[in-house]
């Protein structure tokens, strides 16, 4: 099971599963081999509050086979510039999953997740503890809403 790491100075550091939806899909109807699932393992991602979405460097990206899905505007540290954003990244964290779109980092960056599919998955940050905290979702107690 992938694991939150307690870091010095305040940063929330796990480990997240990252599957290609697509090949799963395919595979699933029997086009694709299971064994030719794209996927991988990242240790040391940093979970960012300062990140929108789900950020990963090009070389991750080129290894799982995502499509681009757009190219948009983000702000950085070093003001506005262009990014590509792609699809179908299913994330696996603390046995919850979802899909999501990534941002794609410039080259060496560090892999960082950001609050979209944080909040989606159901999982917060215990900064007092600098660990995630599953939240509930059983017949008596959930944290997603319908009002």
């Amino acid at each position: 099971m992938p694991k939150t790491v307690q870091e010095p100075m305040g940063r929330i550091i796990t480990t997240l599963v990252i599957t290609n939806r697509v090949d799963e899909g395919l595979s699933k109807r029997g086009f694709v081999q299971k064994d030719n699932v794209r996927s991988v393992t990242l240790k040391n991602v940093l979970v960012d509050t300062g990140a929108t979405t789900l950020c990963l460097p090009a070389d991750i990206i080129e290894q799982l086979g995502l499509e681009i899905l757009k190219t948009v505007e983000v702000e950085t540290a070093t003001g506005i510039s262009q990014a590509r954003i792609f699809q179908d990244a299913k994330i696996s964290l603390l046995d919850r999953e979802g899909t999501f779109e990534c941002l794609e980092l410039p080259g060496g960056q560090r892999p960082l997740l950001g609050v979209i599919p944080l909040e989606a998955l159901g999982i917060e940050l215990d900064l007092q503890n600098q660990i995630l905290k599953v939240l509930p979702i059983s017949p008596t107690q959930t944290y997603l809403t319908i009002l």
